[in-house]
């Protein structure tokens, strides 16, 4: 039961955030899937990006059907291109990492770009 309505909670507000945002909701899934579920950091990671096919595709036909000219579909085919090969490799490092490390670097990225969009210009 605990399972069920966590994911249901993580999983909304990760829906809501990648849909307003473009995070891709695992800026939310990894902590909580770790902190509240007890996942180790690889699962986490893991889970996430499969989850995020569903958020992903289910925002992209509501935007399709919505506003089909918000899409830059050439930018979407040229950037999927070099994400999806980085992605297939980054796959193996992740699981190469140990836990500390792999905890390490997500939390030095979001700081990061968290710091870089509040001092975003413009």
């Amino acid at each position: 039961m605990k399972l069920l309505i966590s994911g249901l909670l993580i999983g909304a507000v990760a829906g809501l955030l990648g849909a307003l945002c473009g995070v891709g909701g695992g800026l939310v899934m990894v902590p909580a899937f770790v902190i509240v579920l007890g996942m180790t950091q690889q699962s986490a990671v893991a889970t996430s990006l499969a989850v995020i096919v569903v958020t992903a595709l289910s925002g992209t036909l509501n935007n399709v059907t919505a506003a089909p000219k918000l899409i830059d579909w050439r930018l979407v085919l040229i950037v999927g291109i070099g994400a999806g090969l980085a992605a297939w490799f980054g796959a193996d490092l992740m699981r190469s990492l140990k836990t500390p490390v792999l905890t390490k670097i997500f939390g030095i990225t979001v700081i990061l770009f968290g710091v870089l969009m509040l001092f975003k210009k413009g």
